[in-house]
């Protein structure tokens, strides 16, 4: 944990030290306040949704064409 003050006059060696696996905290006052980790390295507190309604949803088979009548009316196609 650095304050402040030292984060900005070290954030150039802080930010090495992030981008080689070891994150640091900036406090204020004692209070951290941020964590500063490289971005290759994925939050493992967070929970991963990729295809979480896989299945669930379905897509109509005309969907490209879908609202295309008031499409054209809107944009000046059709009258």
């Amino acid at each position: 944990m650095v304050n402040i003050h030292e984060a900005k006059t070290h954030l150039s060696r802080l930010i090495e030290q992030a981008i080689k696996g070891e994150p640091f905290i900036i406090a204020k006052a004692g209070k951290p306040l941020v964590k500063v980790t490289p971005l290759s390295a994925p939050d493992t507190t967070q929970v991963k949704r990729i295809g979480f309604m896989a299945g669930e949803v379905e897509v109509p088979d005309d969907f490209e064409r879908m609202g295309s009548d008031e499409i054209e009316v809107i944009f000046g196609g059709k009258n």
